[in-house]
């Protein structure tokens, strides 16, 4: 079991979010990275300043892990299409 710490920047970035998104996003959280070795959603970075992302719905909770599960980043990534590039 990992304990989980949210940062200021992470904490803040949440509450911009709308609530029924916030509650996902926090249920995954609990649920997902209490236990990385079971994790299903978590995808590993590499050349990232982050370690690891799990996907919740159209955003993206980025976090380190240590001897502590760090949340830093929720980030919402925008609908692509066609006229992206």
């Amino acid at each position: 079991m990992n304990a989980i710490q949210w940062s200021t920047r992470a904490l803040k970035q949440l509450r911009k979010i709308a609530p029924r998104d916030n509650a996902a996003i926090r249920t995954a959280v609990s649920t997902e990275l209490r236990d990385l070795a079971s994790a299903r959603n978590v995808k590993t970075l590499a050349n990232h300043r982050y370690q690891y992302r799990p996907r919740v719905g159209r955003y993206r909770v980025f976090f380190d892990h240590d001897s502590v599960v760090r949340i830093v980043s929720v980030e919402e990534v925008k609908k692509r299409d066609d006229r992206t590039y």
